[in-house]
């Protein structure tokens, strides 16, 4: 995934640039960078932080920048920000992106003479990609509007220039941009968590396709916003900080109603509910409101400083992850039926290993609840997991065993409740030794966030979005 951060203001900005880029951290787990500029010169630092906090690599660096404008990033991905100078004139540019036909493009601007400077993991820069789609416009916004018919994912991007920001949301509204105010500055930012402490208040979301200038006394549209809207679904499911606010609904609340409506009509006996932190806390916490029973903590987790048990590159690393960073409270857990929440089931590693865990503790019963439906699908939006396979998820894997084919059917096991979802459902229990397993549904979720369901990309579940 990603998100970024930028501000511009009437004073120093680097301490507020510093503080707001990590409030990103939850993000991504990779590289991150940051940029600023002062007197039309550009300063920039790039990190590798796949081994240490964001705030760790980058607060030694802090005396080598100045200025009042700065973007930064935390990426699951590329290096970045990129600085440029071309007919446009320069300027730095951090990118929330996925980039599917990145390939096709290259050998299209390499033959109009373009060159790319920058390579990771054997592809060009994905963000340099972005830059240089850009400098084919007439000027910016014409440039971003090249990025938005190009491309084939999507694309949200901070661009820093000498004396303001531009902020240009994906033209599906995929990842958001919220915009703070504060007295003296104007803020953008993928995650709003990084205003409050920092003095600013939500003000604006930039719309799908909306390009905005921000300058330390003003914001002024320069491209109006699309009608149509695909923002992700698993924003609200997984990703967001509980206090993050997406089009104005709030993460954590959307977790709670998840839970307390499912937890409603849970007629499994259940001692107490627990959550599988730190992202089923908000569920769990809803469901044991709707069911009526205790929520007590069975699972906590150790530290912060683990990474995503998806995001290390091997099974091998993340099987040891997702085994380390919880720890079963075996003495709530003994003799005890309990109901646990979580966010989602991707491969089934780390809820097979948990499982195993909880009975070694002492448990009576495992009842696994789910706040999204299940993911058949894989995400063709958003750099959301490391899969590289369709096969990578338990869903597929079963449906593959039930069918004879991985493709079979799929919109049936999409359905809640039919035969097909239910067979499906059952054998994922199975495998995973659980005791019962529901997911939320569809409508539960999109009732949850509150929006249309037009707006909402539910992709993983159903497939039913589009480039």
């Amino acid at each position: 995934m990603g998100g970024f951060f930028g501000l511009t203001a009437k004073t120093n900005c680097v301490n507020r640039l510093f503080y707001g880029v990590d409030y990103n951290s939850h993000m991504g787990t990779k590289r991150a960078g940051m940029a600023t500029v002062d007197n039309g010169i550009f300063t920039r630092s790039i990190h590798n932080i796949e081994n240490s906090y964001f705030r760790t690599k980058f607060e030694s660096d802090l005396k080598d920048f100045s200025g009042n404008s700065g973007i930064g990033v935390i990426s699951d991905t590329d290096a970045q920000p990129i600085i440029v100078n071309c007919h446009l004139g320069k300027f730095a540019i951090v990118t929330v992106a996925r980039i599917n036909n990145i390939v096709e493009l290259e050998k299209e601007m390499l033959a109009k003479g373009h060159h790319f400077c920058e390579h990771s993991y054997d592809i060009i820069n994905p963000t340099e990609m972005i830059a240089a789609l850009i400098s084919e416009g007439k000027d910016l916004v014409s440039g971003i509007e090249n990025v938005y018919r190009r491309i084939k994912g999507s694309c949200s991007m901070l661009i820093l220039l000498e004396d303001r920001i531009i902020a240009a949301r994906d033209f599906l509204g995929r990842t958001p941009i919220i915009i703070g105010k504060s007295d003296d500055a104007y803020a953008a930012a993928s995650e709003s968590c990084a205003f409050p402490n920092l003095g600013f208040e939500d003000c604006y979301n930039v719309g799908p396709g909306e390009i905005v200038e921000l300058k330390a006394d003003g914001m002024r549209q320069l491209r109006a916003p699309e009608k149509e809207m695909q923002i992700c679904s698993f924003l609200w499911i997984y990703y967001g900080y509980p206090v993050c606010q997406y089009e104005g609904r709030n993460v954590d609340r959307m977790r709670y109603v998840t839970g307390k409506e499912m937890g409603k009509t849970d007629n499994d006996e259940a001692d107490f509910v627990s959550a599988i932190p730190d992202s089923g806390i908000g569920m769990a916490l809803g469901y044991s409101q709707g069911k009526g029973v205790p929520y007590l903590r069975g699972i906590a987790k150790y530290t912060p400083t683990w990474p995503r048990s998806f995001t290390p590159s091997t099974q091998e690393r993340r099987e040891l992850v997702a085994k380390m960073k919880l720890i079963p409270n075996k003495a709530l857990l003994k003799n005890r039926k309990v109901i646990f929440c979580d966010d989602s089931i991707v491969r089934g590693t780390q809820l097979r290993d948990n499982v195993k865990d909880l009975f070694d503790a002492g448990i009576k019963a495992v009842h696994m609840r789910i706040a999204c439906p299940p993911l058949v699908y894989p995400c063709e939006y958003l750099n959301f997991t490391a899969s590289k396979s369709e096969m990578e998820l338990i869903t597929r894997r079963v449906i593959a065993d039930l069918e004879g084919d991985h493709n079979a059917n799929l919109e049936a096991y999409c359905k809640t409740d039919s035969p097909e979802y239910k067979k499906m459902v059952e054998e994922i229990r199975r495998r995973l030794g659980l005791t019962s397993l529901r997911f939320s549904s569809l409508e539960n979720i999109v009732n949850a966030i509150g929006l249309p369901k037009c707006k909402v990309c539910t992709h993983c579940f159903d497939g039913s979005s589009h480039c």
